[in-house]
């Protein structure tokens, strides 16, 4: 009896991870289609998307770590969390100051929070498997925060678009592991009987 409930607490979680990295990714496809055709052409929206994307991701780090334990069992996401809220005011200051400024704050925060999702990648990898994607786009987005910092140091970049391609890669892993973990799921739950 108590095998079948941590069963299906597992299979609840496993749920719950699946949609999770579903609306990741559709938030992330909308963001990058918005960056690549509205914000464009309006900077006060190109500069509240940049502003929204690390916020965005404290809040579903808060809710994935809430619903898996809390975020005291969850300290890398708890990290992320207060990284992500303290870079999106350092990306509003930065807009203050210029393209730039907001790059850099944004290129350590991808850094960071990159560094922070591999280790949640790896430390779930024995309770879901299927990580490996998650744990790439950590590695990516460790050593595409690292380009950022390097770019913000040169000549003046448009922000946005320099970003929106970082977002795009990081809608991509988050639906092969939303795919990853569907397929996983089908295989693991046994054929029903037909009525």
């Amino acid at each position: 009896m108590q095998d079948k409930v941590s069963q299906t607490r597992m299979a609840q979680r496993r749920t719950w991870l699946r949609n999770y990295y579903a609306v990741r990714f559709m938030v992330a496809a909308v963001w990058v289609v918005v960056a690549f055709t509205l914000a464009k052409a309006l900077p006060p929206l190109a500069v509240v998307m940049l502003i929204a994307y690390p916020l965005w991701d404290a809040l579903a780090n808060l809710a994935d770590a809430r619903l898996n334990g809390g975020l005291a069992k969850n300290r890398t996401q708890a990290i992320n969390v207060v990284v992500s809220l303290l870079t999106a005011i350092g990306v509003a200051v930065g807009g203050v100051v210029g393209m730039n400024a907001m790059l850099a704050a944004f290129g350590l925060w991808a850094f960071v929070a990159g560094l922070l999702q591999l280790a949640t990648g790896v430390r779930r990898w024995k309770s879901y498997g299927a990580q490996w994607a998650m744990i790439l786009s950590g590695a990516q987005s460790a050593l595409a925060g690292a380009f950022f910092v390097k770019m913000a140091g040169g000549a003046q970049v448009d922000t946005l678009t320099t970003v929106a391609p970082y977002a795009a890669f990081g809608a991509f892993y988050f639906l092969v592991s939303a795919l990853w973990l569907t397929a996983r799921g089908a295989k693991a739950t046994p054929p029903t009987a037909a009525a």
